[in-house]
């Protein structure tokens, strides 16, 4: 069935464009959820007029990310987490612990924009993705450090 995108769906297409997808697919999950809309000579005349009004939200969506992705590349978070003898850390720093430092900074970010490319399991200096918009990614600094031991200074 030929389907037209009424919204951006991951790995499917954009918004307007007409996709072949499965009868079940279509009927099931884009149709009921107003994602897509069938082909029809009539549909596909009607969406080529929204497509611009549809490209221009598209873009100012974008630049609003490209703001916000800016004042995020200023952000820089510290996690002090426990460390063995050795000085590697007894777990990895999670998505939920990253969360909580952004929020203590004022910044909300849901935890499915969080890229993560592999855990953060040691000591040190690293990039933490945040995904605002298809296109735009931006890139947090994260410091672990060890944390204070009180219990040796007494």
């Amino acid at each position: 069935m030929n389907v037209i995108l009424m919204k951006n769906i991951e790995k499917l297409g954009q918004v307007g464009d007409v996709v072949k997808v499965k009868d079940g697919y279509a009927r099931n999950y884009l149709l009921p959820r107003q994602l897509g809309m069938p082909a029809t000579p009539g549909n596909i005349q009607r969406i080529e007029k929204e497509k611009a009004k549809r490209l221009a939200e598209y873009e100012a969506e974008r630049q609003e990310a490209l703001k916000k992705a800016e004042a995020l590349g200023k952000v820089s978070i510290t996690i002090a987490a426990e460390v063995n003898e050795q000085e590697q850390l007894y777990g990895a720093v999670s998505e939920s612990d990253i969360l909580e430092a952004l929020e203590a900074q004022g910044q909300k970010i849901d935890r499915r924009s969080l890229v993560l490319e592999k855990p953060v399991d040691a000591l040190g200096d690293f990039e933490v993705g945040v995904k605002l918009h298809p296109q735009v990614i931006a890139k947090i600094r994260l410091w672990v450090t060890k944390k204070a031991d009180l219990s040796k200074k007494a």
